[in-house]
Order: C-alpha cells, then structure tokens, then sequence
C-alpha cells in the first residue's frame, strides 16, 4: 500500500441512498489501485436519516476508514469543507461529491497526474477533450458554460472548469487558500481555486465526465446563481 495518505471530503445532505454506492466505489478503488485512503463525511444534519447509513457503513468498512464528522444545520459547502479539512490526516485532500456526480475511478489519473507534475492542485474539468457532462438539459448547460466563460473573462484562471467540486489538492495548500476565501456557498470552489492560482500554486487538469445526480434533488437553484454573480464579482474586486 502506497505511505502516502489521501482524504477523501464528502460534504452531505441528504445523501442516504447515495452514500453506499460511493462508499464501495471509493473503498473498491483504494483497494485495487493499493491507496491508503480515509473517507471524511461531513453532514449537516439530514433529516434523511444520513448518518445512520454513515454509522453503518463504519461497522463494514471500518471507523478508521469512514469518518463522520456531524454538523447541527445547513451551514453551507464552502464552511463543511472547512470544517472537514480539521478532520483530514492525508498529505492530500480530495474533494467530490456524494451523489455520484463525480466517478472515484477518476482519482487514480489525479494522482498519477500530481506525481508526475508535482503541482499543487489537480481539478477535473468538463470542458477539456474527453470531458463532458451526462444528464443535464440545454438550460442546465448553458448556466454552466456561461458561468464558467463570466469567470474566465474577469479573472483570467488557468483552470477551464471553476465551477467543478472534483479535485485533489496538498493539504498544505489547501489550508493556504481557505484562510483567504470569503465565500461559504456554491462560489466556494471558483473562489479557492482563483485564490490558489493568484497565490502562486501550481494547476493540472484531468478530463472527468459529470454525472446528474440519480437519487435526491440538486441543490442548486435561482439564489445559487445570484450568489454565484455576487460572488464573481466580489472575487474580481478582490484579487
């Protein structure tokens, strides 16, 4: 098994029926590809009946392996990152989706990717050749492409997907940049990867394909894109 250690960073909300296919997926990948790996769970109360599944999947896989690190409410994506990152003993932190938008079989190339490059962060992206999104009507993917191209315009990243939430950053580097980041939402990952990149860390970019969620209903809606424009703004001022 391989001494180096990564911290995979679920933040959940009602995520019951997801949590177990993820889970296998995750401990099927450490498994064959010999990666010494923890899973940080971080939820915020979910009425669903989460974390009980998070407490079963303890029993099976083991409480050194699953890590549940329970909140009292919805305190947002960027503070559950926060939050979680306290938790996290890798020297890497990987951070994705419970809801199986994001596949671990990708983790692999992050990690192949960051060994040959040495950089600090590798992000999956959509828009790269290769890459793609499955399950989104033309409304979902416009949103996405436009948000994307506003924040390439005012901010000039060297990353092509800002919205994605499937990376693999140093733990170092990542407790660097979230002592910088304003927002708690959804702008949360432009913000971090922006900040990175004007601090000087180095980016890499793997080809993933974005799922849409099977079970539970997406998070996103109108107050999350206003947020995301407030957000985009704010960054553009600020950096």
């Amino acid at each position: 098994m391989s001494s180096t250690k990564y911290s995979v960073l679920l933040p959940t909300y009602n995520e019951r029926e997801n949590l177990p296919l993820i889970i296998w997926l995750l401990m099927k990948t450490a498994t064959e590809e010999k990666l010494n790996m923890e899973v940080i769970i971080v939820d915020d109360n979910s009425p669903d009946g989460t974390q009980d599944v998070v407490k079963e999947l303890q029993r099976i896989y083991g409480a050194d392996k699953i890590l549940l690190h329970a909140r009292p409410g919805k305190l947002g994506l960027g503070s559950a990152y926060i939050d979680g990152l306290t938790r996290c003993t890798g020297e890497f932190v990987i951070l994705m989706d419970a809801d199986l938008s994001h596949h671990p079989k990708v983790i692999p190339q992050f990690i192949k990717k960051q060994k040959e490059t040495n950089c600090d962060i590798v992000t999956g992206t959509r828009y790269a050749e290769n890459g793609g999104v499955r399950g989104w009507d033309l409304n979902r993917k416009l949103t996405s492409r436009v948000a994307n191209f506003l924040a390439a315009t005012l901010l000039a990243p060297k990353a092509s997907d800002l919205t994605g939430s499937f990376r693999l950053y140093k733990k170092a580097v990542l407790e660097k940049a979230l002592k910088s980041v304003k927002s708690r939402g959804y702008v949360f990952q432009m913000e971090i990867i922006v900040r990175a990149q004007y601090m000087g860390h180095t980016i890499e970019e793997v080809p993933i394909t974005f799922v849409d969620r099977i079970f539970g209903e997406s998070k996103l809606g109108a107050g999350e894109i206003l947020a995301y424009l407030q957000g985009l703004v704010d960054i553009f001022l600020d950096v």
